[in-house]
């Protein structure tokens, strides 16, 4: 068995499911006595929210890149980040090391593509609904339509993740306000809805959706097993 590097603490609610969901497969795979090999390096998610919000993209790029390197020195064989939003600065990872980065977005649009789905919506941070470097490379790389909801959708989508979901509180009403944007979502045509930001999944079930659901944090741990165990 190889070892998984994960890029972790962002925030540590995701992180730990991360961690249960990996070894669970492996679990399931190998046997019950087997765990996976893995290194992860957790970061303080007061300072990466903070660089976030005040548009520090540089700073955060160099704090991503110290990481990597060093779970490459300490052995890891692939790297996974356990966040879509940090994403944005992926490319400058990979360059930055020589073990291979299991990008996020291309273990969902591969999910995707196997089911024949051609649009989808898009749930997750502003920076993920709002800019490029996610939605850009499914479009680009594999040819999926994707959807983000109005600005001001987006808006309570941001908050409920950062007021709430990367502090583990999981509230009625927020699941009620994601639900109503999942059924807009399908009333223009998507087929499925990607719980693009790794503590959605926290809130939000196959049963709270109107179409079918795209897990990233599982499809994303399902991905870097499939590497490992290779």
């Amino acid at each position: 068995m190889k070892t998984i590097g994960l890029i972790g603490g962002m925030s540590w609610e995701s992180s730990a499911e991360y961690y249960r969901i990996i070894n669970e497969i492996v679990k399931n795979q190998l046997g019950d006595l087997h765990s996976c090999k893995s290194i992860m390096y957790s970061v303080d998610f007061a300072e990466i929210e903070k660089l976030q919000h005040d548009g520090k993209w540089n700073e955060l790029t160099s704090i991503m890149i110290k990481a990597a390197q060093s779970l490459e020195s300490a052995g890891a064989d692939n790297l996974i980040i356990c966040t879509n939003t940090m994403h944005k600065m992926a490319n400058e990872v990979q360059e930055s090391v020589r073990v291979p980065l299991i990008h996020i977005a291309d273990a969902t649009g591969e999910c995707i593509n196997k089911k024949g789905y051609k649009k989808v919506g898009l749930l997750g941070t502003k920076f993920t609904m709002g800019e490029e470097f996610y939605r850009g490379r499914l479009e680009e790389k594999f040819g999926i339509e994707v959807l983000v909801p109005s600005e001001e959708d987006q808006k309570v989508v941001h908050k409920i993740i950062y007021d709430e979901l990367v502090k583990g509180v999981i509230n009625e009403q927020s699941r009620k306000e994601y639900k109503n944007i999942i059924d807009k979502f399908r009333s223009q045509g998507a087929e499925g809805v990607i719980l693009g930001c790794t503590e959605i999944p926290l809130l939000i079930k196959q049963e709270d959706s109107s179409i079918e659901i795209f897990d990233t944090t599982m499809i994303h741990a399902k991905a870097a097993v499939e590497s490992v165990l290779r």
